[in-house]
């Protein structure tokens, strides 16, 4: 199995000895509070013991992973980095917007959790720590205190109307008094005043929150604008006033929760990657002890060495290799293949697969959040929370929107009643413009994209490393390729074994087993033999050389091997070695090095696609003249040192291209550095992985072709999101300001923004065989 890069771009989270965060939205803290009596107990746990959950990384630095409540939109996001990142003691402060995980580590001799944390708390962000067990858990008593939210509002919506229309009937017949009409006002008020207090909790904490720490959010114009209007209409009642406007309040707030409720649907649909993963880690672990006897333990507490029973249907909760038993088991999160493979002891398995037919044992080697596991998220993460372009340019305006509305609101009230309106029409425009310009759907326009494509790639094995990484790959219009270990499988096997006597590849296969060359091992892998010849040596470039019964044999290169003479030479299509014995013919060793499975049709599609292809390669011509034949590819280098590989991807990108390179070796790592953008298979070298923006499993070389589809759709996908709420903004707030638009129709269409931007962003998830451009 191949393994995936330890490390990222982005300076991935380190191991850690507890795992904590998670996803959380508004409302979470009543959740939580009816999941049970552990997390009431974490609520406080800031003030009691935070340190109970501190973990340290390799340097003695404090960590923390949260779960954050309350948080929105960028805005949020910034906030509360900034918040902490003030703090001197701090090193590092990240948030996954779609997690809602907050990773914060800190020197600890300068300063207490407690101390770090309270400051965020006291902005209206409520922080607890993250149990893998209570994540769908809390997000379903999430979902059904919205649901009694908005059952409220929808209840007291539906009551109020019906007084208002008798309000109104009553106005335009002339019939109803005025007493009639003040007692009518006053049972919406009893209504509508308790129903706004219960319904808006949502948006009134986080707005208080934000307003306390002399903040703004998206929340604070939405409740301004409900108590706006319901102040109002309050005023009005107890003068006696003739028009009040409780059915606006409540039903503003009923389609405001209603766009929320279906908002936070649409998110768990395009739910984080990463999130996922985390909920395919085990809870516990059973392990066996020295006297053969059973103990179940928490998964964490595992340690490397220890003896793991894992039965059918379990997910193994530690990387390690079988000690015994044989079974099949589903590992489509390491490959994205769908078919289960066979396992048997002395095999390598993966925490987060899942045991398929009969009972294994497993002697971990890495545990906790050092498994494959941990890595993977990791890497999800730290692409998922990352600042591409895009998300800057979100960021800037969000940043700037919060006082721009307040502003603009507070014109459209003193125009229109500097025009002659009265004081309660402006404030109902000024409130329609406060709800019709919130900045929901630019600040998802492009982390719902992001989560979603990533979420697509890992489901096909594909690992997104770079937080810009498919924003630079939309952009590529070259496709360089590396040969072997790449275009290749980089595993060579014997092609002509049939014309070889079984004597010569006994003897042939006994003289390579002393080798770690890949020819030799490809021989020993073809033949299995019990006898080892004496006095076997290994000279670098030439060959083995071994003595068996006094006679001299040779296993090596044609020149070395005395096996064709230099004026004889032509050059052989491929990888060859040759046995020489004394007093017999010369046998010839072909190799053939297998060209991944769909190469020749990734091939096409690229070409097809309009992408200029190219091989650079270190083999010798012949062989990369025979690949790029075999595959239709034109354009080609052969024996080229890592500094011309760099240099031909300089002299693409001063002709204008945008190279994408995928490679595997050590010598491909500064190529990989030195591209727009680069692609590593899993079995590449550690150092080739780590400068890769992507990381694909499995064997098939389709994946470069799905990256870069999926790249390109979510290219376009973001544009259109913009597109969106920028057209929005464009059309729906002049129109507010103009007085066209009521605040209930102002709710409608702010929820329909952002859900559309949501639902867009899900067509990802959809595309399946559309072309890139």
């Amino acid at each position: 199995m191949g393994e995936i890069a330890r490390k990222t771009t982005d300076d991935p989270l380190p191991s850690r000895e507890h795992d904590i965060g998670g996803d959380c939205c508004a409302g979470g803290a009543a959740a939580l509070a009816e999941i049970g009596t552990q997390q009431e107990n974490y609520r406080d746990f800031v003030d009691s013991d935070p340190a109970a959950f501190v973990a340290h990384d390799q340097d003695s630095n404090a960590m923390l992973y949260l779960l954050v409540e309350n948080m929105h939109c960028a805005n949020c996001i910034k906030n509360i980095e900034e918040t902490l990142q003030s703090n001197p003691a701090v090193i590092d402060a990240r948030v996954n917007f779609s997690t809602r995980r907050l990773f914060v580590r800190w020197h600890e001799d300068r300063a207490i959790a407690g101390d770090i944390l309270r400051p965020v708390i006291s902005m209206g962000y409520p922080l607890t720590p993250y149990n893998p067990d209570l994540i769908q858990a809390a997000s379903a008593a999430e979902d059904r205190q919205l649901l009694k939210a908005l059952a409220v509002a929808g209840f007291a919506a539906a009551n109020v109307m019906l007084l208002s229309v008798s309000v109104w009937a009553g106005f335009f017949s002339e019939d109803m008094g005025g007493a009639t009409r003040s007692f009518l006002h006053w049972i919406s008020a009893m209504i509508a005043l308790p129903a706004v207090a219960y319904a808006g909790q949502p948006f009134f904490k986080s707005a208080s929150g934000a307003l306390k720490n002399g903040r703004l959010n998206m929340d604070v114009p939405i409740s301004l604008a409900v108590l706006l209007a319901s102040a109002m209409s309050l005023s009005e009642t107890i003068q006696g006033g003739e028009h009040t406007y409780f059915d606006a309040s409540v039903t503003l707030l009923f389609f405001l929760l209603i766009g929320r409720y279906l908002d936070r649907a649409a998110r768990n649909k395009a739910r984080s990657a990463a999130e996922r993963l985390l909920l395919l880690k085990s809870v516990a672990a059973t392990v066996i002890n020295a006297d053969g006897t059973q103990q179940t333990i928490p998964a964490d507490a595992v340690m490397p060495g220890h003896l793991v029973q894992i039965t059918v249907g379990e997910r193994l909760p530690v990387d390690g290799v079988v000690s015994s038993g044989r079974s099949e088991l589903d590992i489509s999160l390491v490959t994205g293949e769908s078919l289960p493979v066979f396992v048997t002891t002395g095999d390598e398995v993966f925490a987060g697969t899942m045991n398929l037919q009969g009972p294994l044992e497993v002697t971990a080697t890495k545990t906790g959040d050092n498994t494959l596991l941990g890595d993977i998220v990791r890497l999800m993460e730290a692409a998922e929370q990352g600042r591409a372009k895009y998300v800057r340019l979100a960021d800037r305006i969000a940043e700037i929107y919060a006082p721009t509305v307040h502003i603009l609101a507070a014109l459209t009230f003193a125009g229109w009643w500097f025009f002659g309106a009265n004081w309660q029409v402006a404030l109902l425009q000024a409130v329609a413009v406060l709800i019709i310009t919130c900045p929901c759907a630019l600040g998802l326009a492009v982390p719902v994209v992001q989560v979603v494509a990533s979420g697509r790639l890992l489901g096909k094995g594909i690992l997104v490393k770079s937080a810009d990484g498919l924003e630079r790959l939309a952009q590529i219009d070259t496709v360089v390729f590396d040969k072997t270990g790449t275009l290749t499988e980089g595993r060579l096997e014997l092609q002509n074994q049939s014309e070889i006597s079984e004597e010569d590849l006994d003897l042939a296969a006994s003289i390579a087993r002393a080798s770690r060359h890949p020819l030799a091992l490809a021989i020993s892998r073809h033949r299995q033999v019990t006898v080892k010849p004496f006095d076997v040596q290994e000279l670098p470039g030439e060959g083995l050389t071994a003595i068996v019964d006094g006679t001299e044999m040779k296993l090596g290169n044609r020149f070395w091997t005395g096996a064709i003479a230099n004026e004889n030479l032509e050059e052989a299509a491929g990888p060859e070695l040759w046995l020489a014995v004394a007093g017999k013919e010369p046998v010839q060793f072909r190799f053939l090095d297998q060209v991944r499975p769909a190469a020749r049709q990734t091939i096409q599609r690229l070409v097809r696609q309009g992408y200029r292809v190219e091989i650079i390669s270190g083999d010798r011509a012949a062989v990369v003249e025979q690949i790029a034949s075999e595959l239709g590819i034109e354009n080609w280098k052969a024996q080229q040192k890592p500094e011309d590989k760099v240099a031909r991807l300089e002299a693409l990108r001063e002709a204008g291209r945008k190279v994408v390179m995928i490679g595997d070796g050590l010598n491909d790592a500064p190529a990989l550095a030195a591209a727009h953008v680069s692609i590593s298979p899993s079995t590449a070298a550690d150092i080739s992985q780590t400068a890769a923006d992507f990381v694909f499993q499995g064997r098939s070389l389709a994946a470069v072709f799905e990256t870069i589809k999926v790249a390109k759709f979510a290219h376009r996908l973001v544009v259109q999101n913009f597109s969106l709420a920028f057209l929005y903004n464009a059309i729906a707030v002049p129109l507010a300001v103009a007085g066209f638009v009521t605040p209930l129709f102002a709710a409608i269409a702010m929820s329909a923004s952002s859900l559309a931007v949501c639902l867009n962003s899900l067509r990802l998830r959809l595309e399946r065989n559309g072309g890139t451009r």
